[in-house]
């Protein structure tokens, strides 16, 4: 058991890493799929262990030439906002439910076409957006969706950064680790303000936040050598398998 979720880190953070996915989006379906945790402990786990990839991915890509630039930090400082007000939604959401499985159905549909959206992101038009309130508005929507259901974001935010900054994918997949990585921390550090963390089982924390760390070097250190269009390819063959399992993950509950 042990090993499955080590496994299941270091993958999703991979990809998370060198195609800007965050490693969430896989890794929060995945949970659900094994059955184990109740919606909060996948969401902690899965935020957690994107965080730490997020962290050295992003020291890694800066340490290789990448440069923060100001319309990032506009976006993310959104994100982080968003994070706040999405981690609220989710615990007024979970309050819906008398069993969590329907909640996770409910996701798992959002996630699901949500998904299907970002594949065709290359048919979005295109703009190269200056204005800093629409950049954080923009911001403050990734964070909020993201934090709510608990993916860090990754695939939208890649969408996103490709159709208001004309990114090439390998471009939003590096801003996009970093988005996550603010968005991340705002959402454990309000975790640890809040609530704590004494109430959830997080056994499995220590063999995904390695596996997140192992997978966030090696995923930086493969968007630095491969070019963009396999990053495209992989992007995309990562979209559709995680839209099977999400669609799998509704069709066990309805």
């Amino acid at each position: 058991m042990f090993f499955t979720y080590f496994l299941t880190a270091i993958t999703a953070t991979i990809l998370g890493s060198l195609a800007g996915l965050g490693g969430g989006v896989i890794i929060k379906p995945v949970l659900d799929a094994f059955g184990h945790y109740d919606l909060s402990t996948v969401g902690i786990l899965s935020s957690i262990t994107v965080f730490f990839m997020a962290a050295v991915s992003t020291f890694k890509q800066i340490k290789s030439g990448f440069k923060v630039e100001t319309s990032m930090i506009v976006l993310s400082l959104g994100s982080i906002l968003g994070g706040g007000i999405g981690s609220k939604i989710f615990d007024l959401f979970l309050t819906f439910f008398s069993d969590q499985s329907t909640g996770k159905g409910i996701q798992a549909i959002i996630i699901a076409v949500l998904l299907l959206g970002v594949l065709f992101k290359n048919q979005l038009p295109k703009y190269s957006i200056k204005n800093k309130a629409l950049i954080f508005t923009a911001g403050l929507f990734l964070g909020t969706i993201a934090s709510f259901l608990g993916i860090g974001g990754g695939p939208i935010n890649v969408a996103i950064l490709i159709m208001l900054f004309s990114f090439t994918t390998k471009e939003a997949a590096v801003s996009s680790v970093f988005i996550i990585l603010l968005s991340q921390l705002s959402k454990i550090l309000l975790i640890t303000i809040n609530t704590g963390f004494a109430a959830y089982n997080l056994e499995m924390l220590p063999f995904m936040v390695v596996g997140g760390i192992i997978g966030g070097l090696i995923g930086a250190q493969l968007n630095t050598k491969l070019e963009s269009t396999h990053i495209e390819k992989i992007f995309n063959i990562s979209i559709i398998l995680i839209i099977f399992i999400n669609i799998f993950n509704a069709y066990s509950v309805f």
